[in-house]
């Protein structure tokens, strides 16, 4: 994971790691400081989002487009990224980790009541691993979700989906080799898995596959 960022643009938040508080910053924090960047905010420290790639977005979308089809009519909700999730929520907003899984599903209503966040564990997070996140993704995010209780995640990178469920506080990995014939059941929503064909077997058009050269 980068740095602490450092913002110089406007009115946009400054960041140096010299300026953050020895307690970290909080939630209540990072509600203040807007809409205009994107941040996570890990057990007090900001970070910024950088801008996702194509495939990226394609991975998330077609798995968020699956389980939204799938729920429908059902209690639990998908959401996809940007969507905060604050893992570790405090009623006086003194929580000081939010995070913004690519996809994710709740079920329990209630955490989702003030209406611009997850407040508390979802049941289900989706990270999709970028170049730059792999450290995060696999490992920083991994333990704040099972510290957290999410009771399943998964990681996805170019060749493997690996799955963790939540088993007595800990988690199980399972791992799948990532191609068009892989179908992956969510145990958290029994009856339901994301078909990889739909994901995988579909061609980018080039422009978005290859990066400008």
């Amino acid at each position: 994971m980068a740095d602490a960022i450092e913002l110089h643009e406007g009115n946009m938040p400054v960041f140096r790691k010299e300026d953050i508080p020895a307690k970290g910053y909080t939630y209540k924090d990072y509600y203040s400081w807007g809409e205009d960047v994107r941040f996570e905010l890990i057990e007090g420290v900001p970070y910024m989002l950088a801008a996702p790639t194509l495939r990226h977005q394609w991975i998330a979308g077609e798995i968020f487009g699956q389980l939204r089809e799938w729920l429908e009519g059902k209690s639990c909700r998908a959401f996809i990224a940007p969507t905060d999730v604050r893992l570790f929520h405090e009623q006086d907003e003194s929580d000081k980790t939010v995070v913004q899984p690519d996809v994710l599903v709740v079920c329990d209503e209630s955490k989702l009541s003030d209406g611009r966040s997850c407040r508390g564990a979802p049941d289900f997070a989706v990270e999709v691993v970028s170049e730059g996140s792999v450290k995060k993704d696999f490992v920083t995010k991994k333990d704040l979700y099972e510290k957290a209780g999410v009771r399943e995640y998964w990681a996805i990178d170019e060749e493997e989906v690996r799955k963790y469920e939540l088993t007595d506080g800990r988690y199980r990995q399972i791992v799948f080799t990532l191609d068009e014939n892989l179908r992956v059941d969510v145990g958290v929503l029994p009856g339901c898995s994301i078909n990889f064909k739909d994901i995988v077997a579909q061609t980018l058009p080039e422009t978005m596959a290859t990066p400008a050269q």
